[in-house]
């Protein structure tokens, strides 16, 4: 396991960027961390690193956002099972050919696929991020 100290939101910004760069076509990533620990800053910087200029944004009303088919940006805070986010087809998406980033996927645990990435954002009390992979 990596781990990866952030001194601010520009630099949680700048691992996520760099850590598209080791991510395949098909990769999910569940992406763990409390409220307000940085995940969709993250997620902007791998959107970057995966050449997207679309504006990121959390995905928490809409439950997924789609950036062309590249990146695939869950939040399923509000989901209860993972039952729930089949009948949405949100399942088929960690099929396709875009990188799947998933938010809260401990709520739709049971539908998620074998093999998967994690990295989880831990909040400091300075207010530094630790970055685990």
């Amino acid at each position: 396991m990596a781990i990866y100290i952030s001194e601010s939101p520009e630099k949680t910004f700048e691992f996520g960027e760099r850590y598209a760069k080791t991510l395949n076509r098909g990769d999910v990533v569940l992406l763990g961390g409390e409220m307000g620990a940085g995940k969709t800053v993250f997620a902007k910087g791998v959107a970057k690193g995966l050449g997207i200029e679309d504006e990121v944004l959390s995905p928490t009303y809409a439950y997924m956002n789609d950036y062309g088919g590249k990146l695939y940006h869950f939040d399923c805070y509000r989901l209860k099972c993972g039952e729930q986010a089949e009948s949405l087809g949100l399942c088929d998406y960690f099929y396709a050919d875009g990188v799947c980033l998933i938010e809260w996927a401990e709520n739709i645990s049971s539908v998620l696929p074998e093999k998967v990435k994690r990295v989880v954002i831990e909040k400091t009390e300075s207010g530094r991020k630790i970055i685990y992979e």
